[in-house]
């Protein structure tokens, strides 16, 4: 990516949550971003921080956690290009969680006074960020359901469903049913709360029934309608109004 796509990221991602004026994509444009890479399972921001600054990820994708006392790590959520999955961090002093990355990963850090200053003056930029903290949280409920309601081949099936209707609503699916998905089945396991051979059976299980192919580092969907059906998926959660969720 060159610095101009910098931005872009950010308001592809926005445009999914509201509409933007060209007034309004050019303060962002104008925002001082520096530019890191991580590699892989490296923290992006620990548990105890105290940021001055929120990552825009450019490439590849993060995760928000927590470990136990004992080692037993809890994935709350996977975050892709265009997200910037610590924004909670302009209000919040500590951070009571970690981000880290999945895979090889370029984020942009953005100051908080540079981001607080747009909010500011753009008040349609504001509420699309606060629109963007609002649907974190419904993933996060919709998470919860999946962990104390579902079952494993439910809870797997609609983190399918939801990562590739994310993905497309940025553009970033090759087509209309392939995107990216560089998460491990240990990965899967500590957000789900499955054992990874339980994660490996039931990708078995989607694999054989004709709903999904995982191959290498991407998701293709067979069957949209069928595992749309399984998960019992709704993509409303997403509130994507700016964009066409998959249908």
């Amino acid at each position: 990516m060159n610095p101009s796509q910098y931005a872009d990221r950010l308001i592809r991602k926005l445009e999914t949550l509201a509409d933007l004026s060209d007034e309004e994509k050019h303060a962002l444009r104008g925002l001082p971003m520096t530019v890191k890479a991580f590699g892989a399972d490296q923290d992006i921001v620990r548990e105890g921080d105290c940021p001055m600054e929120c990552c825009l990820v450019l490439t590849g994708m993060l995760f928000r956690y927590l470990v136990l006392d004992d080692g037993r790590r809890q994935i709350m959520g996977f975050y892709i290009p265009g997200d910037i999955p610590d924004l909670q961090s302009l209000h919040i002093t500590i951070m009571d969680h970690s981000v880290g990355t999945l895979v090889p990963t370029t984020v942009a850090f953005i100051p908080h006074q540079s981001l607080n200053d747009v909010n500011a003056r753009y008040p349609t930029v504001a509420n699309a960020l606060w629109r963007d903290t609002i649907v974190d949280a419904a993933m996060f409920r919709l998470s919860m359901v999946g962990l104390g309601r579902k079952s494993a081949h439910e809870r797997i099936a609609h983190l399918l469903c939801e990562l590739l209707v994310r993905f497309k609503a940025v553009g970033l699916a090759d087509d209309e049913r392939t995107c990216a998905f560089p998460i491990t089945q240990g990965e899967l396991g500590d957000a789900l709360g499955l054992t990874t051979v339980h994660v490996n059976r039931v990708l078995r299980d989607l694999k054989r029934d004709g709903l999904v192919t995982l191959r290498g580092r991407s998701l293709h969907v067979d069957d949209w309608e069928r595992l749309r059906e399984l998960a019992k998926f709704d993509p409303t959660y997403l509130h994507l109004e700016g964009r066409k969720a998959t249908e």
